[in-house]
């Protein structure tokens, strides 16, 4: 599927890292849950930072643009002035309009500013809650109904609160069995081939990235889901991270999982993850 350039660069980082992901590992209680995870942590980046020494660990938010000098100087013009920026006013007065009940998102999230809390392992429920699923349980809790969680209305109140939560700390803390097996399937799923095409996340976003796959460059895997939600030109509009997983997907012409599916939200849980030590800077604009 890849060039032979791409094979023979390929390192022994990623060989070992793929080769940790599909070992089984006992998970009991009582082991040592951060101190595993920040190793994957810490073998992660180490990859990024051994591909592109020129690149700072904190650029990395900024995807392909963070490694692609021509399509950085792009971006940046377009930046000037954004397109999600529309988004992001219809979500702050989506955010302020109050329910048929009288209240309002700020009953449930208070100023907005709450990025940095998502996503997060639930104990009581035994499952990964990201920031979008916690939009509809909160318009839910108020007798409201579920807004469509790819695009539309929610991606744009996620992207008004992500704007607004700009800057604040990427810290996921991974220190249960269950928030650690959540994580374990997360990191199964990154590194697992799938598809007609046979093709992992860590294929493109690990192996490929900085080379070219077609007409484009594959983003790096670190900081992936910092960004989101985000414009895309190919779509036109502002999407959440579930829509452009969906799409990875059917890219490599894998059956697509739901959006908030729980093999979607343990993806990004341990995405993010892997992006610990980073800042949410949502939300972002794409090719």
């Amino acid at each position: 599927m890849f060039t032979t350039r791409i094979q023979l660069t390929l390192s022994l980082t990623v060989a070992t890292l793929v080769a940790s992901a599909c070992m089984p590992m006992s998970k009991k209680a009582g082991m040592d849950y951060p101190a595993l995870v920040q190793d994957d942590v810490t073998t992660f980046q180490a990859f990024f930072e051994k591909r592109f020494p020129d690149t700072e660990k904190a650029d990395y938010i900024n995807g392909v643009y963070s490694i692609d000098a021509d399509a950085r100087s792009q971006w940046e013009s377009l930046e000037e002035f954004p397109p999600y920026e529309l988004s992001v006013d219809q979500g702050k007065a989506l955010y302020e309009t109050p329910f048929a009940n009288g209240s309002s998102y700020a009953t449930c999230f208070g100023d907005g500013a709450v990025r940095s809390q998502y996503p997060y392992y639930d104990e009581d429920r035994a499952m990964v809650i990201t920031l979008e699923l916690a939009i509809n349980e909160c318009r839910e809790a108020n007798g409201e109904k579920v807004l469509k969680y790819k695009k539309g209305d929610l991606a744009k109140v996620s992207a008004y609160m992500s704007f607004v939560s700009r800057g604040q700390a990427i810290n996921v803390d991974v220190a249960s069995e269950g928030a650690y097996n959540a994580y374990m399937d997360g990191k199964e799923f990154f590194y697992s081939k799938r598809g007609q095409f046979n093709i992992s996340c860590a294929d493109c976003h690990m192996r490929a990235t900085g080379f070219y796959l077609r007409a484009d460059v594959p983003s790096p895997g670190l900081g992936q889901t910092s960004h989101f939600p985000t414009f895309r030109t190919k779509w036109d509009a502002l999407g959440t991270l579930h829509r452009r997983y969906g799409g990875c997907n059917e890219n490599i012409r894998a059956k697509a999982f739901s959006a908030q599916s729980p093999e979607y939200r343990n993806l990004e849980y341990f995405q993010t993850v892997m992006s610990n030590g980073l800042v949410f800077n949502g939300p972002g604009s794409r090719k």
